[in-house]
């Protein structure tokens, strides 16, 4: 068998080494389903390793940006110049059809949203309907890779009986595998690329196998199989839930440093020098469209009771609130109340340099100031506006026009650094990410977790 003639990889006879030219050289057609902040990256990743690559996304301005050979994601160091570079040399092309791009594709990699609904329950709707899609060009001896995070059982019990249904293929003529992204904001391409090992494990030996051959491609790290595409599920939302209960923890302990006349944030920096403690930040919430939503992954899919995950959502969903009766207390010192009081909040997203405001404590914490009758003020370099927050944006460079009694800051853009304190008439200051040194000026300073 030529290379030409080799344009599938599960159930292959050729030999290893021809199926991982064959993918270099493009005689695999891949698709990377969905083109966001996650998948653009990946799929730019894909398309300078194998030459062939179509992303799908249903948004027909991402399309079309992408193949001008634009970027729409923003912040993303070197992403504009790898699309521009591979949709010009024809290895990208963007297409708003699922189905188009299935056809095309002999490897399909899905990496779709999976929020939670109002009812905190794992929406798996656009991943159910992209598998669908899917099925519909599904061929012999593909391969399909979910790195979208999902419950654990999620591709064993819903995504492969879908596909074997609507495809009318049967369980082993084609493969289905998981490897969950493992990429931040900010950082896609190297994390992509091979900050960190890649997890892959399959609902079948040969699943694994490809999944193993192909991102072995990608990254310059290693390639870690698993010994099932349930356990490469956990994988991923094990990694959130530790967070969430680490800053949990952290929260909690922050919470004592006022009685205890304990610096919190200094303790918790001497712990770590421990190698077996790494404590976490303390802060004002935990957003992002990860961390909030994975402990919900277990929670409402397994019968377990999950008490110390339950807690950690509530201690963290607190945070907010904690927040706003700081700075309640700090005005009530210096004579003044809430009510009365304009507020500005400095930090809209729930990341520095990341324009991703999905469970960002800013929202609640601005909600929590104007029901207490607070005139509430925003500022964040990252947003073109505050719609969806009950507060006034105001421009970075214009916030010594104007006179504030408080000041709250909940994400640490790091244009913040260059803010003149001095600027400003005395008033209270919540630091909520121990990143502020006012030291120098006469603002009434409190840090979450400091002494």
């Amino acid at each position: 068998m030529s290379l030409r003639e080799l344009q599938t990889l599960y159930a292959s006879d050729a030999s290893a080494a021809d199926q991982r030219e064959a993918f270099r050289t493009g005689e695999i057609p891949v698709a990377v389903y969905g083109l966001g902040k996650m998948g653009l990256p990946l799929a730019a990743v894909y398309a300078e390793t194998c030459d062939n690559v179509v992303g799908a996304d249903v948004d027909s301005d991402v399309v079309e940006t992408v193949n001008r050979g634009d970027c729409h994601v923003k912040r993303e160091p070197g992403l504009a110049e790898l699309i521009a570079e591979t949709v010009e040399s024809g290895a990208l092309r963007a297409v708003d059809s699922p189905t188009e791009a299935a056809s095309a594709a002999s490897v399909h990699v899905v990496i779709v949203p999976t929020p939670i609904t109002d009812e905190r329950d794992p929406d798996l709707d656009i991943l159910r309907s992209v598998a669908g899609d899917i099925a519909d060009g599904l061929d012999p001896g593909d391969l399909v890779v979910v790195e979208c995070t999902v419950p654990p059982r999620t591709t064993r019990d819903e995504l492969l009986p879908l596909l074997e249904a609507e495809s009318g293929l049967s369980r082993g003529e084609f493969g289905v595998a998981v490897c969950p992204e493992r990429t931040s904001s900010g950082r896609a391409l190297r994390d992509i690329r091979g900050a960190y090992p890649k997890v892959v494990g399959g609902v079948d030996d040969e699943s694994t196998r490809v999944a193993e051959l192909i991102y072995g491609e990608l990254t310059d790290n290693e390639v870690i199989s698993v010994p099932n595409a349930t356990t490469a599920e956990a994988v991923k939302v094990f990694e959130g839930v530790y967070r969430d209960v680490n800053i949990a923890l952290a929260n909690e302990l922050a919470a004592i440093a006022d009685d205890a006349g304990v610096d919190v944030n200094g303790a918790i920096e001497k712990a770590n020098t421990q190698p077996f403690c790494d404590i976490h930040e303390p802060g004002p919430g935990v957003g992002g469209h990860c961390i909030p939503y994975y402990p919900y992954f277990l929670i409402e899919r397994f019968d377990a009771d999950f008490p110390l995950l339950r807690t950690a959502r509530e201690v963290n969903d607190s945070m907010p609130a904690f927040t706003v009766e700081k700075v309640a207390e700090l005005l009530a010192d210096e004579g003044k109340s809430v009510a009365d009081a304009r507020v500005l909040v400095l930090g809209l997203t729930y990341r520095p340099g990341v324009e991703e405001t999905r469970a960002t404590p800013a929202r609640p914490i601005c909600a929590n100031l104007t029901e207490r009758g607070a005139s509430v003020f925003a500022v964040d370099p990252v947003l073109d506006d505050a719609e969806g927050f009950d507060a006034e944006k105001l421009p970075l460079e214009s916030l010594t026009d104007r006179e504030f009694d408080a000041a709250v800051l909940v994400t640490d853009h790091e244009e913040f650094a260059g803010i003149d304190w001095s600027a400003f008439d005395p008033m209270v200051v919540v630091d909520g990410r121990n990143t502020l040194d006012l030291s120098r000026s006469s603002h009434r300073v409190y840090t979450i977790g400091g002494d």
